[in-house]
C-alpha cells in the first residue's frame, strides 16, 4: 500500500465499523416497479421515477428521435454552441408549464442549485436555510460568500427571527418543496409571507415536488396557490418525476438573464444532450396529460401508510411518495435492508450524515409504474420482519 493511502484506508475501516460505508449496486434492467441486481429480479422500492415514465415508449422513441436528429452530445457549453432548438423549446415549454416568463437549464439539479446561490448573493448578503435541505443547497449557501444561517426544520418563526437579525444588502431564504428524506412540504404560504415582509427573496427546490403535486403536476409551490411574486426562484430537476435528466432554474426575465451572466456552473460546462432535452418535452406531455399517474401514486401512498401503521411501524407524516420507515441505528436499517432484499424486495437504508445520528430509516419511495399487488406483497414483508425488528417498530414517529 502506497504511504499516502494508510490514512485512506484507515478512515474507510472506520467507516465500515460504524455501519456508514456506502456500496454501489450495478443494475441490469431500465427503471421500473421490479429491477435486477446481481441476477435477482426485486421489487423496487426506492427509485425516484415517480410517474413511472423513465421507460415510457413515448420517451424513450422521443429520446430516439432526437439522438437521430442531434446525435448523441451537444458537443459545448449552451454559450458556445451547445445549446440546439431542442433545448431552447424545452425551455419555453417549461416556462408555460411553471407559469413564469422564463426557465433556463442546467446540466444537474446540483449544478442549478450551487450555481444559482452563488449567482445571486456573496459577501455582505445573507443566506437562510432550512436545517434538512440537500446538500446541494446547503453546499451552495456555503460556498456563495454571503453569511450563512440555518433555521431548524419548518420553523418559520426561527425563519422570520434570524432574517430580523443584522444587516445584509441582500436576503435569501432556500427551502426544498419536498424534503427528499423525510418526504414532508414545507411551508411556503407562511415563508413567503416571511420574506414578503422582509424584503428577502424566496427559492424553492422542488426537485420531489415537480410532476406529483399541484395542478397538472406544477409542484408544491402551485399547490400552495404561489406564484412568481411570492417564490421568485424556482427550482426543478427532471430526473425523477420527468423520468429524464437534468434540473432547471424557472423565474423572471432578469433572474434567467443574471444566471445565463453569471452562473459559473451554467456558463462553463457542456450542455446536456439535445435529445434529453427532446425526451423530457415528451414526458413533460405526460406530466400535464395523465393525471391518473398522480392519483395511483396518492392510492398506493395512502394504502401503504394505513397497512403499515396497522403493523405499528413508525412514519414520519409524510403524504408524498416518499415514505421513510423510521429504524434508529445505522446497523439495524442495514440489516432492515438486507432482509427485505433475501425477500425479493429493494428498499435503500438511509444512514447519517444524509439524516441525523439516530433516525437512521428505510426510504421506502412509490411510483405510478406499482401496481396494487406490489403495494400488498410489500405489506406482506413488513408483517413477516416486523417481529425480527421489532426495535424498529418500536421507535418512535419523528413530530
Amino acid at each position: 500500500m502506497p504511504p499516502a493511502d494508510r490514512p485512506l484506508s484507515t478512515a474507510l475501516a472506520e467507516r465500515r465499523a460504524a455501519h456508514l460505508y456506502r456500496e454501489r449496486r450495478t443494475v441490469d434492467a431500465p427503471a421500473g416497479a421490479e429491477t435486477v441486481i446481481d441476477g435477482a429480479r426485486l421489487l423496487n422500492f426506492c427509485s425516484n421515477d415517480y410517474l413511472g415514465l423513465a421507460n415510457h415508449p413515448q420517451v424513450v422513441a422521443a429520446f430516439h428521435a432526437g439522438a437521430t436528429e442531434y446525435g448523441v452530445g451537444s458537443g459545448a457549453s449552451h454559450l458556445v454552441t451547445g445549446h440546439t432548438r431542442a433545448h431552447h423549446e424545452l425551455e419555453e415549454a417549461l416556462a408555460d408549464f411553471t407559469r413564469r416568463p422564463r426557465a433556463l437549464l442546467f446540466s444537474t439539479g446540483w449544478m442549478a442549485n450551487t450555481g444559482t446561490l452563488a449567482a445571486l448573493v456573496g459577501a455582505g448578503d445573507a443566506v437562510l436555510e432550512d436545517r434538512l435541505n440537500h446538500a446541494s443547497l446547503i453546499d451552495g449557501g456555503l460556498a456563495s460568500g454571503a453569511r450563512f444561517r440555518r433555521y431548524r426544520h419548518n420553523d418559520v418563526d426561527q425563519c422570520a427571527a434570524l432574517l430580523d437579525k443584522g444587516e445584509a444588502n441582500r436576503k435569501l431564504v432556500v427551502t426544498d418543496g419536498v424534503f427528499s428524506m423525510d418526504g414532508d412540504v414545507a411551508p411556503l404560504g407562511e415563508l413567503a409571507a416571511v420574506c414578503r415582509a422582509r424584503d428577502a427573496w424566496l427559492m424553492v427546490d422542488d426537485a420531489h415536488g415537480m410532476g406529483v403535486l399541484g395542478d397538472e403536476g406544477r409542484g408544491c409551490v402551485d399547490a400552495a396557490g404561489l406564484g412568481v411574486d411570492d417564490v421568485p426562484v424556482l427550482v426543478g430537476t427532471l430526473g425523477k418525476a420527468f423520468g429524464t435528466f437534468g434540473a432547471f432554474v424557472a423565474g423572471s426575465d432578469d433572474l434567467v438573464e443574471t444566471l445565463i451572466q453569471s452562473a459559473r456552473s451554467y456558463i462553463y460546462t457542456t450542455a446536456m444532450p439535445p435529445a434529453v432535452a427532446v425526451a423530457t418535452l415528451a414526458s413533460l406531455e405526460l406530466v400535464r396529460r395523465d393525471e391518473w399517474r398522480r392519483e395511483r401514486l396518492a392510492a398506493h401512498v395512502e394504502r401503504f401508510r394505513a397497512g403499515a401503521s396497522a403493523l405499528g411501524y413508525s412514519l414520519m407524516p409524510s403524504s408524498t411518495p416518499i415514505q421513510p420507515l423510521l429504524v434508529g441505528t445505522s446497523e439495524d436499517a442495514l440489516a432492515f435492508s438486507a432482509a427485505l432484499r433475501e425477500a425479493g424486495i429493494l428498499v435503500a437504508a438511509i444512514r447519517p450524515p444524509t439524516v441525523p445520528e439516530g433516525s437512521a430509516r428505510l426510504r421506502i419511495t412509490f411510483s405510478a409504474a406499482h401496481d396494487e399487488a406490489h403495494v400488498e406483497r410489500l405489506l406482506d414483508v413488513l408483517a413477516q420482519l416486523a417481529p425480527r425488528f421489532a426495535r424498529a417498530v418500536a421507535v418512535p414517529a419523528a413530530e
